[in-house]
């Protein structure tokens, strides 16, 4: 994990992870969380370009994600996944020919598959103002409030994958930082033309966000609470049907698995801290887990370590930065 610098501050910088919520820690001045979802040991690594106004960095990770991101204010943020890939941004399906856009100071949530890599161009409202200015194009940003998906010709969306491409590589061997900027700015100036910027969710799409993000706003009030379909279904007003396909189309998994992936989760940030010292099992059974063997297998299943591994890790990294 690296100590955060000031968006105006340029450089490059390369950053490794063994944990989700680690990694996600690891992108300068985003404010990030993330939930393992795929099983096995995690690994993630930040390839990241800083210069002033403009952040350029290409992003991979080995497992399938929940990722609740914001990134920093006064800014816009495009997220082009590196191949085609079953990736979500606010429950909608990113198509092969869609980047993902959202402006700074915003919760998104993402939902990304396993061994994924995305680039992400990140830059202030007014550098790009300016940037458009000085090239007679108009870009609306306050539409981007409702158009988290952009639809691009392929072609166009092939050459820039390659120029980030490029601007990952070539930064760490002299490529001229204010040329590099330039050109990835013009390219974000291209892919964010008003054609491009349309909101097409439906009612149906509509009514299962809201389905998830009631469960979700409840989690959230009530972290150590175990509930059940049947409570879910009553607090939701739907059938266990609907609340199934909600999970389902929003974010890819069942409801039960969002649930005790979510707990299991944060059951692990508790254990990655060297500051805390109560029993692991005391900590599993606070968020819902009273079978010690089961939640250990559990565990493991999902993160590739036992739960008194992840303890010694912290307590080893704290030795180490003391």
């Amino acid at each position: 994990m690296h100590s955060p610098i000031s968006p105006d501050a340029p450089g490059r910088s390369t950053h490794e992870a063994q944990d989700a919520d680690e990694h996600a820690h690891n992108l300068t001045n985003w404010q990030q969380e993330y939930d393992q979802l795929g099983a096995g040991r995690f690994y993630g690594r930040i390839d990241e370009v800083a210069l002033e106004g403009f952040q350029l960095f290409k992003e991979h990770t080995n497992r399938s994600l929940r990722q609740q991101c914001n990134v920093w204010k006064d800014a816009v943020w495009l997220g082009i996944p590196a191949q085609t890939a079953d990736c979500r941004i606010n429950g909608l399906q990113v198509d092969s020919n869609q980047l993902m856009c959202r402006p700074g100071d915003r919760d998104f949530e993402l939902m990304t598959p396993e061994a994924f890599d995305i680039y992400g161009i990140v830059v202030k409202e007014d550098v790009l103002l300016r940037a458009a200015e000085r090239e007679g194009r108009t870009i609306n940003l306050t539409k981007l409030e409702s158009a988290p998906r952009l639809t691009v010709e392929q072609h166009k969306l092939d050459q820039v994958r390659f120029l980030l491409e490029r601007g990952v590589n070539h930064s760490a061997n002299g490529l001229n930082s204010q040329l590099q900027q330039d050109l990835a700015t013009t390219a974000l100036l291209a892919l964010l033309s008003e054609e491009h910027m349309t909101s097409d969710t439906t009612p149906s799409y509509n009514h299962r966000k809201r389905v998830v993000d009631q469960v979700k706003a409840h989690l959230a009030a009530n972290p150590q609470l175990a509930v059940s379909m049947t409570e879910l279904c009553e607090l939701t007003h739907v059938s266990r049907r609907t609340l199934q396909y909600s999970f389902e189309s929003i974010l890819g998994i069942s409801p039960l698995q969002f649930l005790r992936t979510a707990r299991l989760n944060q059951v692990r940030r508790i254990l990655s801290d060297p500051r805390h010292d109560t029993p692991i099992a005391i900590t599993a059974a606070n968020w819902g887990f009273w079978h010690a063997g089961q939640f250990a297998k559990d565990y493991k299943v999902l993160f590739g370590e036992n739960p008194s591994e992840t303890v010694r890790r912290a307590n080893a990294e704290s030795k180490q930065i003391m």
